[in-house]
């Protein structure tokens, strides 16, 4: 059994900040872990805005505070998303991650697991796991 608090894992090399500065995310769980899958919490940086492409990877995201919206770049369609809400980029869909005027704070869950050490590249995409 895995047991982690987050404010913990928050003081160590289990927390990452973009390289823009625009979110922050916990990595809870792991590659590392062997699940299958990793758990992250992620807060979203109010007025900012990311392009992303998960090529490699599935995620879901909940959406427990604040409110931010989504805007999938094939078809221009904006999904507002706020507390309580959920989505699931199934499709790898190419996006446009938007936080509002107070944020947002979400748990996302990656399939393949992420290592903890991905950067997101010029595309928006994580590289292939390893």
């Amino acid at each position: 059994m895995i047991v982690r608090n987050l404010a913990e894992c928050m003081k160590t090399d289990r927390f990452v900040e973009a390289e823009n500065g625009n979110w922050d995310s916990t990595r809870l769980m792991l590659a590392e872990d062997g699940c299958g899958f990793s758990f992250n919490i992620t807060r979203i940086h109010p007025g900012t805005e990311t392009h992303i492409h998960y090529k490699n990877h599935i995620e879901a995201v909940f959406c427990y505070e604040g409110e931010g919206e989504v805007e999938t770049i094939a078809d221009g369609k904006i999904h507002t998303i706020k507390a309580g809400d959920m989505y699931l980029l199934d499709q790898h869909d190419e996006h446009w991650l938007r936080g509002k005027e107070k944020g947002m704070t979400v748990a996302c869950v990656f399939s393949p697991a992420l290592t903890g050490r991905e950067i997101h590249r010029e595309d928006g995409s994580y590289a292939p796991a390893e």
